[in-house]
């Protein structure tokens, strides 16, 4: 029987410890591919490069198994692995991360690590995010082993839906044995910003953005109360932002 075909990607590097374990635990369900960012990449969103070259360099960090790394975004990642790299092949998975740090709520809407799963999305790949919430870059990984075996298993077995992504946050490690997988939605909580200005040595001011995160969520469904009460959280995530809710309101209450 023929092994599956698995990208990995991530937005924290190609060098980054989170990747090296993912790459580690895909190896055992299939053929991997790695093709990831040549340097940090977090925050970046969903952007992709345009107007600027893309350098793709292949990489031995992960001994005979293939892999780049790409001077782009993880957006870019997928799509020159996809349309590149794997143009003649079908690609039955995509995993991004191990990301360290959260990428609950309103993250996935900057995560790059998230956007490389949906950018999997949108060509119709199972993607799936994978991130542990702690953002030491040497933070604890191996208790995660059991629980991204669990989900990759069932996502290639079972199948995730058409147009979906998968984002699981994994607590971080504690005294507590984690309490399980929970399917939820994403929470309703934002980041609130400041900014600091400071000035450098040539007295121009500039700014450093900082911000506290407030969950407004009271719920029990949602990632924020399943990661703070030691569960894995499965948040499927789709592209289309198209909203039902403004459509009937414009329809029905503006004069156009």
């Amino acid at each position: 029987m023929k092994k599956p075909l698995i990208l990995v990607t991530n937005d924290d590097g190609i060098d980054s410890k989170g990747i090296r374990l993912l790459v580690s635990i895909m190896s055992k369900f299939g053929e991997v591919v790695v093709v990831a960012p040549d340097s940090p990449q977090s925050g970046m969103g969903h952007a992709i490069t345009v107007g600027d070259k893309l350098r793709l360099v292949k990489s031995d960090l992960f001994g005979e198994i293939e892999a780049y790394k790409c001077s782009g975004t993880p957006a870019d990642c997928v799509k020159i692995a996809k349309h590149h790299i794997l143009k003649n092949k079908k690609i039955d998975l995509i995993t991004s991360g191990i990301n360290h740090g959260s990428n609950s709520s309103i993250s996935v809407l900057y995560s790059g690590t998230m956007s490389a799963a949906i950018e999997g999305a949108i060509e119709n790949t199972p993607s799936i995010g994978f991130s542990l919430c702690d953002f030491d870059p040497n933070a604890h990984l191996n208790h995660s082993k059991i629980y991204i075996k669990k989900i990759v298993e069932n996502a290639l077995s079972n199948g995730i839906p058409d147009s979906i992504a998968l984002n699981v946050n994994i607590p971080a490690k504690s005294s507590e044995e984690i309490r399980g997988i929970k399917i939820c939605r994403q929470a309703n909580a934002i980041w609130e910003e400041t900014f600091d200005k400071r000035h450098d040595p040539y007295g121009r001011e500039y700014f450093w953005m900082v911000g506290n995160f407030v969950n407004h969520d009271k719920g029990k469904n949602n990632d924020e109360w399943a990661i703070k009460n030691n569960y894995v959280s499965i948040v499927p995530c789709k592209f289309d932002l198209s909203s039902k809710k403004g459509i009937d309101f414009i329809q029905n209450k503006w004069k156009i």
